[in-house]
């Protein structure tokens, strides 16, 4: 495990010489993907006391056993609450999807923020009908998408395609290669082929190989809901600052 620090304000006093607390929030993620989300939220709250944790050693958590992926979550969120964290960002559909209802029974007193496919945009967003979710296996057999899916989405075909081999070519830098374009034409295609015209991202390391999508798939949306959920925890950090 790797623990990057972000950004770590400390608090500030006003005029009146009041000690103003900033709420401290936590980011966890299996590698490099959660920092499209903390960008978007530290572009909205520039000032705010941010902590990132890269668990590189399990990384990536689509891979792995359901169980294993809810034992390092408890133990992240543990190491974030020690380091006084009031808001947990989980930048991780596979986590979100696997360990956020459990986690905010274990944890009452933190305030969670969760990845959710952006299905309902894309439904909204669709001319064909037909929508694509390109997402990690876990994350689309989850409980989150299907009651998203249900709730949004009974308008439209869902196209449920598994991004294997992305977050390995995102955490080893090889976005813009050969192999990368190879990887990303065989799972993109046959959306295209259905008459996909809007792709969810629903993994925070996809927005990393948007110019890839965007070169094999032009005419395509891709929805990254990463600015979605940004100004979802600064509504919550806010609300908490007071």
């Amino acid at each position: 495990m790797d623990r990057t620090t972000i950004n770590n304000e400390k608090p500030v006093s006003s005029e009146k010489s009041r000690i103003v607390l900033k709420p401290r929030v936590g980011f966890f993620d299996s590698g490099i993907g959660g920092i499209t989300v903390a960008k978007a939220f530290l572009a909205i709250r520039p000032d705010a006391d941010v902590l990132y944790t890269a668990d590189w050693t399990y990384c990536p958590y689509g891979s792995r056993p359901e169980e294993e992926v809810m034992e390092r979550a408890r133990k992240l969120t543990n190491d974030l609450v020690r380091q006084g964290c009031k808001i947990i960002v989980l930048a991780c559909n596979t986590v979100s999807a696997v360990a956020l209802k459990s986690l905010r029974t274990l944890f009452p007193e933190i305030r969670f923020v969760g990845m959710e496919p952006a299905v309902k945009p894309a439904a909204e967003q669709s001319r064909t009908g037909v929508i694509g979710v390109l997402a990690t296996g876990p994350t689309l057999r989850g409980e989150l998408l299907s009651k998203t899916a249900s709730r949004y989405a009974n308008h439209v075909r869902i196209l449920r395609s598994e991004g294997t081999g992305f977050v390995e070519l995102v955490e080893s830098g090889k976005v813009h290669t050969p192999e990368a374009e190879q990887t990303v034409r065989s799972v993109l295609e046959p959306m295209l082929e259905a008459g996909c015209d809007v792709i969810v991202l629903g993994c925070t390391h996809f927005p990393f190989l948007l110019p890839v999508f965007r070169r094999i798939a032009p005419e395509v949306l891709f929805l990254d809901p990463a600015k979605a959920v940004a100004r979802r925890i600064a509504a919550l950090y806010d609300e908490l600052a007071g």
